[in-house]
């Protein structure tokens, strides 16, 4: 499967996921809980993650500290929680600087405040021509 078909589906998958947590627990509660449910949600569905996955940044070849970003899937899918009013500029460019450090090209902002979380879903991808 051709990577952007691969990261596409798995896309798909985590938004399922993700609706079956918001179904279940509604907005409201902090990212952290959100965050929990969604690993519990992929798990049972069989979808390798990590939560919390640090993340190195470096500065001119330099480590600078780790960064972490909320869920890594199947080792390429960068997915960053977010439990806010609306979606902010900054919330896009977090996950754009997470795809530099990763060298990732596909990232996802999913907001579980929003009433309806499709409207809470963000895709995120890293142009390298521009970026």
């Amino acid at each position: 499967m051709a990577d952007m078909e691969r990261l596409n589906k798995l896309s798909e998958l985590v938004i399922g996921a993700a609706i079956e947590v918001h179904r279940h627990l509604g907005s409201g509660f902090l990212e952290s809980t959100y965050e929990r449910a969604l690993s519990i949600e992929l798990e049972l569905r069989g979808i390798q993650h990590e939560v919390q996955k640090p993340v190195a940044l470096e500065y001119k070849g330099r480590s600078i500290g780790d960064g972490k970003v909320d869920l890594l899937v199947e080792g390429i899918l960068v997915v960053e929680l977010k439990a806010v009013k609306d979606l902010a500029d900054a919330h896009k460019t977090q996950v754009l600087a997470y795809l530099k450090a990763t060298e990732h090209k596909l990232g996802m902002l999913i907001n579980f405040h929003s009433p309806l979380l499709k409207d809470g879903v963000k895709r995120v991808v890293l142009d390298t021509a521009r970026d």
